[in-house]
């Protein structure tokens, strides 16, 4: 992270030009104003990350340019300039929101400290706003809790009495069936619900990416690593850390998350000091890890210490109980989120959700009903406005004697075909990696 676009207010023609010559060295975008009204002008106008300001300018115009850059960049750091004399004045504007002050004359080495310190600063800003973000997201996804059926209720039952321990969890189930609203039910419940929750969508990482991704580094560590980078083991320390499809990770990698989980001690990307942390982990797959282990593309030893209270998530078809509660909840949500009256479903459109085969689980079922809301002119839904992702029908039955094998190749290929060899979107159809759709796929090329 570093600062892209500066603003030099500086009447002094030495002070400018010093203060220039060592920004340009960090490669920032520069822009100049030598009096107060040229200065809030280019504040108003521009986007700057970084504003170096003497403490010449008269107070009410300074407190001005303060408010006006702040409102146009929440984050903006604004350092001033002052001799000793004017220190009790650049003290003062830091209560009024600028960062910190610079004595002149100033030396290459001066400017370069306040810049790591405003650097850093901005780190801190982030990474508190992530957990916020987290926060918000978590406490919005507990609402999702709704179960008819006997098995869901079971596995709520359940979650109330997981959520007491510090256990690790392991949630299987399809893509689109509630792993992460169930991942969040369990941290709300549990002490650690204060604490932030935060996630780690293994599948969405680079390779490259993901031991800074979890153990964060320090600056220099390797090219681009301008500043230290707290990784998310350390943003969730006291709290809870989701590993959303955990079988996507990297085997090179898996030792070093191993070590992690058994000993909750781990050291940043570039960095030598050991950090301890307390972190409650759940982790999910749609994938087999029974597979997946067999492949050699994940370790056992791995496997069993995040297994340790395990949660089966059954898809949406099997548990048709909830299909009706489920499409209630998401339509009176979603017409608010689009502005739109209150509508219902009509009879024939809550049989035709009834009999569907949901591929794409939960998640379709949200999509479906969106669309409904969207596309409906009037108060009632009907049919015509429900819009699937796969066929309405189940799948034709197929004649005996065909294998496992035959039929998995056949369902594969066709949602293929389906989705216009969009193997992305015929992962999610199908409930699989996009890497086990490939390796299917090569399997049955090799064949």
């Amino acid at each position: 992270m570093s600062f892209e676009k500066a603003l030099i207010i500086e009447a002094e023609a030495e002070s400018r030009v010093r203060m220039s010559e060592i920004l340009k060295q960090k490669r920032l975008e520069i822009s100049y104003a030598k009096e107060s009204q040229m200065a809030l002008d280019l504040v108003r106008s521009n986007l700057f990350d970084l504003i170096i300001c003497s403490i010449a300018l008269p107070e009410n115009l300074l407190i001005s340019l303060l408010k006006v850059a702040k409102e146009q960049h929440s984050q903006v750091i604004v350092i001033i300039t002052a001799t000793y004399r004017q220190v009790a004045q650049a003290t003062e504007a830091m209560r009024l929101g600028a960062f910190n002050y610079l004595i002149k004359p100033f030396s290459n080495e001066s400017v370069e400290a306040m810049l790591d310190k405003a650097q850093e600063h901005l780190v801190l800003l982030r990474e508190n706003d992530f957990l916020k973000q987290e926060i918000s997201t978590a406490r919005r996804q507990k609402d999702y809790l709704i179960a008819e059926s006997d098995m869901m209720r079971k596995i709520l039952s359940d979650v109330s009495k997981i959520a007491k321990s510090s256990a690790s969890v392991f949630i299987s189930g399809e893509s689109g069936t509630g792993k992460e609203v169930i991942a969040h039910a369990i941290h709300h419940q549990s002490q650690r619900a204060t604490k932030g929750f935060i996630k780690v969508n293994c599948a969405a990482i680079p390779a490259t990416l993901m031991e800074s991704e979890f153990f964060g580094h320090e600056k220099g560590a390797f090219t681009g690593a301008i500043n230290r980078r707290m990784g998310r083991f350390e943003l969730a320390d006291q709290g809870t850390l989701l590993l959303d499809e955990i079988s996507e990770i990297p085997l090179e990698l898996q030792p070093k998350l191993l070590r992690a989980v058994q000993e909750m001690e781990f050291e940043r990307v570039g960095g030598v000091r050991s950090i301890r942390v307390d972190v409650r982990l759940i982790s999910t797959s749609n994938r087999s890890m029974k597979e997946t282990i067999e492949q050699k593309l994940f370790r056992e030893d791995l496997y069993y210490r995040l297994n340790v209270v395990p949660i089966h998530l059954p898809p949406l078809r099997n548990r048709r109980e909830d299909i009706i509660p489920l499409a209630e909840f998401f339509l009176e949500r979603l017409c608010v989120d689009n502005a739109k009256s209150l509508k219902i479903l009509s009879s024939e459109a809550k049989q035709l959700l009834l009999d569907y085969h949901w591929p794409g689980n939960i998640r379709e079922l949200a999509n479906v009903i969106e669309r409904g809301v969207v596309m409906a002119p009037a108060h009632l839904i009907e049919p015509d406005y429900l819009h699937f992702d796969g066929p309405k029908s189940c799948p034709a039955v197929l004649p005996i004697g065909v294998t496992l094998k035959e039929v998995e190749k056949r369902m594969i290929l066709e949602t293929l075909e389906r989705e216009k060899n969009n193997r992305t979107k015929a992962a999610q159809v199908l409930g699989i990696s996009v890497r086990t759709l490939r390796n299917k796929l090569k399997e049955w090329k090799q064949s």
